[in-house]
């Protein structure tokens, strides 16, 4: 699932997350001659990532992407490496912001898992702290919070057609899929120390809006995965994570995206877990891009707390998988055994919302 978490600078790669780095390398010399990249790279592990496992490759004179999934277990489009490369490979002459993908290796025997590699984009990635490059003046603040929505809008605005992802949707029905769907999720990785979501999936079932025009939608669309020019931060390189694009509702992927736009006035629990640096002065509340959001594509925006609500409710049920995958000892990363508390907290957020809500 998408990751929960910063893109990190890369570091040691974890010994529970080591591949045959020489096989992998002559694979790659076969399969994409054309890179001109020769012996084994050094390799340097995305330390933040929770699911798909990122490493850097550096040969001389080139640094690429290696994408793979984690040990255990792999399930739905998260894990799906042929279909998230196909899925960038054909988006990216329609939204130049997809990452050069190279080649794809579906054959496990290589170093005992599927995998691609992509190029490497360079650039800046706001984090939990705003990077020096970019600084923090509130009227550059202002003006990422602008181009973080017509980003969005940029994307929803792409014919599918066009794409050849047309084949990605299901067809009508998509929210309630959406809340059938990760609200099993729930209850499959349930633990009796967290708090139980029924009566928010009651909520979200009793409210559940008609779809709205379907799109391609990025489903994890943060600051924290797209890398800006180290020369001017307001110019976008690449939007990183593609691996739950599909085609879908434009507004649930606003609300999943929101669900991790943490604001200054946000209790401690929310902010303890904050991914992107939108609490900073200048940075639009979830109010404002919402309208904004609104007035760029021309979508109707009333009924906003469905989406807000099942935004977060879908954070909390990804961090609950997280967690419980770590409570199994199918997880490597000992951060991950804090994020119960990010549960509690997203359960906390939504009974407000739908208290509000009336």
């Amino acid at each position: 699932m998408s990751g929960l978490r910063p893109e990190e600078p890369p570091g040691a790669v974890r010994a529970a997350d080591a591949f045959d780095t020489a096989a992998a390398a002559r694979w790659l010399a076969e399969a994409a001659p054309g890179l001109g990249v020769l012996g084994s790279p050094e390799v340097r592990q995305f330390g933040g990532g929770s699911s798909n496992l990122t490493y850097l490759l550096r040969f001389p004179g080139r640094e690429l992407v290696l994408r793979r999934p984690p040990a255990g277990t792999r399930t739905g489009t998260a894990h799906d490496m042929a279909r998230e490369y196909h899925l960038q490979r054909r988006l990216r002459p329609h939204f130049p912001y997809v990452p050069e993908v190279h080649a794809l290796c579906e054959d496990e025997a290589v170093i005992g898992s599927p995998f691609y590699v992509m190029e490497r984009v360079d650039g800046v990635i706001p984090r939990a702290r705003m990077p020096a490059e970019i600084g923090s003046a509130p009227e550059r603040m202002a003006a990422l919070g602008e181009r973080f929505v017509a980003l969005f809008a940029e994307l929803h605005a792409i014919e599918v057609t066009a794409t050849g992802l047309a084949d990605l949707g299901r067809g009508p029905g998509y929210v309630e899929r959406q809340v059938t769907q990760w609200s099993q999720r729930l209850r499959r990785a349930q633990t009796a120390d967290l708090p139980g979501f029924e009566e928010v999936i009651g909520w979200l079932e009793s409210r559940r809006p008609p779809d709205s025009a379907p799109c391609v939608i990025h489903n994890d669309l943060r600051l924290d995965n797209i890398v800006l020019d180290r020369a001017d931060p307001l110019v976008v390189n690449g939007v990183l994570d593609w691996e739950l694009a599909t085609v879908g509702d434009p507004l649930m992927d606003l609300g999943s995206s929101l669900a991790y736009w943490i604001e200054r006035d946000d209790g401690p629990l929310s902010r303890r877990f904050k991914l992107q640096p939108t609490d900073l002065p200048g940075f639009p509340t979830r109010a404002q891009v919402v309208r904004r959001y609104g007035e760029l594509t021309g979508r109707d925006v009333d009924g906003w707390t469905f989406y807000e609500v099942f935004g977060l409710f879908r954070v909390a049920v990804i961090a609950q998988q997280i967690y419980r995958r770590f409570r199994d000892g199918k997880s490597a990363n000992p951060a991950f055994g804090d994020f119960g508390v990010w549960v509690d907290a997203a359960h906390q957020r939504c009974l407000a919302l739908i208290a509000d809500a009336g």
